[in-house]
C-alpha cells in the first residue's frame, strides 16, 4: 500500500478517497493504468536517477498526487 502524505489542508474525507484510489497501486504501471481509467493524465515524469521517477498527477479539484517510484 502506498502511504498518503498530505501537505496542506485537505479534508479527511478527501484523503480517504485518495487513499482508496492508490490502495492497490503496487508498481508504476498501476499508476499509469489507474490514471487512464479515471480520465486523469500523468502531467510530468521527472527522472531522478536511473532507478527513480517522480510522477505528477493533477486532480480536477486542484490537488496533485505526487508519486516517488522506483
Amino acid at each position: 500500500m502506498m502511504p498518503i502524505v498530505v501537505h496542506g489542508r485537505v479534508p479527511r474525507a478527501r484523503v480517504d478517497e485518495l487513499d482508496a484510489y492508490v490502495r492497490d497501486q503496487r508498481i508504476t504501471e498501476h499508476v499509469f493504468l489507474d490514471a487512464d481509467g479515471a480520465g486523469l493524465r500523468i502531467d510530468e515524469v521527472i527522472h531522478m536517477d536511473e532507478y527513480t521517477l517522480d510522477l505528477l498527477v493533477p486532480l480536477p479539484d486542484g490537488l496533485v498526487l505526487v508519486y516517488d517510484t522506483t
